[in-house]
């Protein structure tokens, strides 16, 4: 009966929300032969490919003849190719607002072009290929008070460089967003922990009763949307220096302390949960003012992402067994978070947010 339970939601789902198919389709029929012709014909560069792990695209890591060192990202044929062009725009336009961020550039073909359209087994995938990143995957290098400082002032940086990027694709739709989250109540079935199930439910209803009203009217813009410990890089010989930001594929137009919120939820863990969200917090605070009303619901945002983070994985984890190790990753960390925000008053969260940002 359990099988049949989750079939439905699955179905229901795509039925619902059809521009998320790329959540439900494979990814392209593309392998490190292909990758290589790709880079050779088009882009010039003869170099060793290898596969790298990702959910719902193929990326191949290019290790140049020179020793430069690329990715070629090949788009999952569902993502329209505006919300593809979105993101290859925006990192230009990061590029020209701050160059000394650290986030991938956008390498131009031999005929000067960002994107490719190319036929890749039966169907048309958009192809890009962007400069590869070096340093120690922030997850697993150790947290400290100063990583969390560096972490806050990057994003804000990213958020000042993105305040006035304008896209077409910008206002796509995604499940990811904060600002949808009311539309996976009815996929909360697929959280196999009842505990963890029931704490969801709960922060659901209280952020729909109370908290949507006030995020709907902050300030939006484009953010970076996943700023999570798979997405940073650090110095491995200093971990406390974001040397890298990956992943724009989740990009997206939405209120501007989602993308803060989004960040300081991967800080929540253990008996300090909230000092180390404030850290962060305070940190973006300085190089990007945040507003009382954005600082009074960030506990609740935070939360949200968790409640994200573990209804999506779990369904997307029984849809794809063979890959429920890459699409857990997170897991175990929002389910941590969840249960360490159940155990935290929400006010008590809101003055510690507060004196952090010395607004108290």
């Amino acid at each position: 009966m359990a099988a049949v339970q989750f079939w439905e939601v699955d179905m229901s789902l795509h039925a619902a929300h059809g521009a998320n198919n790329l959540l439900i389709t494979t990814a392209p029929a593309a392998d490190a032969d292909n990758a290589a012709a790709i880079a050779r014909d088009h882009f010039g560069i003869e170099a060793e490919v290898s596969l790298l792990t990702s959910e719902r695209d193929k990326n191949f890591h290019l290790v140049a003849a020179d020793g430069q060192e690329y990715v070629l990202k090949i788009t999952n044929s569902a993502e329209d190719p505006v919300v593809t062009n979105f993101q290859t725009e925006a990192l230009l336009h990061i590029e020209a607002r701050d160059a000394g961020l650290p986030v991938p550039r956008v390498c131009r073909t031999v005929d000067g072009r960002t994107e490719l359209a190319l036929p890749l087994g039966g169907e048309t995938h958009t192809v890009r290929l962007l400069t590869y990143l070096t340093g120690e995957p922030q997850y697993r290098a150790p947290p400290s008070a100063p990583q969390r400082e560096d972490l806050g002032r990057c994003l804000a940086r990213l958020g000042l460089a993105l305040r006035d990027f304008r896209h077409p694709g910008a206002t796509h739709d995604l499940l990811w967003d904060i600002s949808n989250v009311g539309r996976l109540r009815d996929w909360l079935p697929n959280i196999g922990d009842t505990e963890l199930r029931e704490l969801a439910t709960g922060f659901l209803d209280r952020f729909e009763d109370e908290v949507r009203p006030v995020q709907q009217r902050q300030r939006r813009q484009v953010v970076h949307n996943d700023f999570n410990p798979h997405n940073v890089l650090v110095d491995p010989a200093n971990p406390v220096r974001v040397t890298g930001v990956l992943d724009f594929g989740d990009m997206v137009e939405t209120p501007l302390v989602n993308d803060v919120a989004i960040a300081a939820s991967y800080q929540v863990a253990g008996a300090h949960s909230l000092v180390r969200a404030a850290d962060f917090v305070a940190a973006y605070h300085s190089v990007l003012a945040l507003h009382a009303e954005e600082i009074d619901i960030l506990f609740d945002l935070i939360a949200m992402r968790h409640v994200t983070t573990i209804t999506i994985t779990e369904w997307r984890a029984r849809l794809y067994p063979e890959n429920r190790a890459y699409i857990m990753r997170n897991h175990p960390r929002a389910a941590e978070g969840l249960r360490a925000f159940a155990a935290i008053d929400r006010d008590a969260a809101r003055r510690v947010f507060r004196q952090a940002c010395g607004m108290e």
